[in-house]
């Protein structure tokens, strides 16, 4: 007599998978529109915060051949802009900052727009070194820059601000627009007291959210996600006051010195 095996398990019939796969149609037809219908800043902090990690890259590659300063310490001589950075009113001036980074960003001026900001990335840093085709831009002012500078940012001070997200602003009450960043390019030169108050505006990665995001970048080189009050009291609050102000612009209270595109 022949013995029957029995099986504990038996394959899926056909009737069996299809019901699966349409469970998974059902649940994908549910939750992905609600993903596509969040935010574009909600979904643009991870590329942001990866941008600001190439740019803090680039900074540590741009030191470790300049003396041990970033840019902006550093002498027009060996290829920084200290010395414009002895008058006030440098806003309009941010971008060199990143353009005298070109070879250690691997010439690549698409990291210095965040996915979630409304400027466009340009597509290289001088328009001689190529042709330019419809709708692409070189990278010669603000208009193509979403990160603020840190100036008085030192190496050895790791929890230094090197630079950020362009929409942080002065006061509790987040801005409607880019904070402290002009919408015309033209930048602007701020002294931020270390005491704040300080917030990110409602754009960017905030996503509407009054408590205000931001991606902030450090000397050591790391990225940091922070919320306005976070910001404020964790790094702020502990940065080291900015000591070479133009002559006869020293603020009354300390402060760091933030250059805005």
């Amino acid at each position: 007599m022949k013995q029957q095996i029995s099986r504990g398990l038996s394959a899926f019939t056909f009737i069996e998978a299809m019901v699966v796969i349409l469970s998974l149609g059902v649940l994908v037809s549910i939750i992905l529109p609600a993903f596509m219908k969040a935010p574009r800043r909600y979904h643009a902090r991870f590329p942001c915060a990866f941008n600001l990690g190439e740019i803090g890259r680039a900074y540590r590659i741009w030191e470790d051949d300049n003396h041990g300063q970033f840019p902006a310490a550093e002498w027009v001589a060996n290829g920084g802009w200290r010395e414009s950075l002895a008058n006030p009113d440098q806003g309009a001036n941010c971008w060199t900052n990143y353009a005298i980074m070109a070879d250690d960003l691997g010439q690549s001026p698409e990291f210095l727009v965040c996915p979630a900001d409304e400027r466009r990335p340009a597509k290289k840093f001088l328009a001689k070194e190529m042709s330019l085709g419809p709708g692409e831009f070189a990278f010669m002012n603000n208009s193509n820059l979403s990160y603020f500078v840190g100036v008085s940012a030192n190496v050895n001070e790791p929890g230094s601000i090197l630079g950020g997200d362009r929409n942080l602003g002065l006061g509790t009450v987040p801005d409607a627009g880019y904070g402290c960043s002009p919408t015309n390019g033209k930048g602007n030169d701020v002294a931020v007291p270390i005491a704040g108050p300080v917030s990110w505006s409602l754009k960017m990665h905030s996503a509407s959210n009054a408590a205000g995001l931001g991606n902030i970048l450090l000397g050591d080189g790391s990225v940091q996600l922070v919320s306005s009050a976070s910001f404020r009291t964790n790094w702020l609050n502990h940065a080291a006051p900015t000591t070479n102000w133009p002559i006869g612009h020293a603020p009354s209270s300390p402060s760091i010195r933030l250059v805005f595109p």
